[in-house]
């Protein structure tokens, strides 16, 4: 028998298990809290966006995708142009000068063009929605009566998770007063991005 504690720990585990894995929006989350800039928001929108999915998923809603097949190509495909102009972006800065390359070198973006990208982020991925709405969805059936409390848990790892990358990140900036390790940052944001597009591409 299942109980509010045990359901709660069981969806954060697996909302949790799902997050850890490095994806676009984790990096874009890590290289704000590098720079400092705006990473209350920055956290804030990426929990809040995947707890009101999680919630989406845990009310039913991941039936309605399932009938909707259209959905998944077309997401695919939004996903996969906005990652390639991203990482274009990241591969083009670690060309650049090594005074550009600084954390606080540049004009900090605005707070709403930082927002959009983190949204675009969430949003464009295509894989938030099978984690969130079809997988989290689906298990959350196993526990009936229970579902507040798992998709609670499994909204709890997503708030835990992205303010401790956010504010955890300042721990490393030591090491990004260099400009070739900020330069390494740039290249492995750029390849992860392009890598995820192209796995977007080939439907993985």
């Amino acid at each position: 028998m299942h109980t509010n504690a045990s359901t709660y720990f069981y969806g954060f585990s697996l909302g949790l298990s799902l997050i850890l894995a490095i994806g676009a929006q984790n990096a874009f989350v890590l290289k704000q809290g590098l720079k400092g800039e705006h990473v209350f928001w920055v956290s804030l929108t990426c929990a809040v966006s995947d707890a009101v999915l999680i919630a989406a998923g845990v009310s039913g809603f991941h039936g309605l995708i399932l009938r909707a097949p259209w959905l998944e190509p077309a997401g695919r495909y939004a996903g996969a142009a906005f990652l390639l102009w991203y990482g274009g972006r990241s591969l083009l800065a670690a060309l650049r000068s090594s005074s550009t390359l600084q954390p606080m070198g540049s004009d900090p973006a605005t707070l709403w063009q930082t927002l959009a990208a983190c949204l675009a982020f969430t949003f464009l991925n295509p894989h938030v929605y099978l984690d969130t709405l079809l997988l989290i969805g689906s298990v959350s059936t196993q526990f009936p009566g229970h579902g507040f409390e798992f998709g609670l848990g499994a909204a709890s790892a997503s708030f835990v998770f992205f303010f401790a990358l956010g504010y955890g990140a300042r721990l490393l900036r030591p090491l990004f007063q260099r400009p070739r390790t900020w330069q390494v940052l740039e290249l492995v944001i750029g390849l992860t991005m392009w890598s995820l597009a192209y796995g977007l591409l080939h439907g993985s």
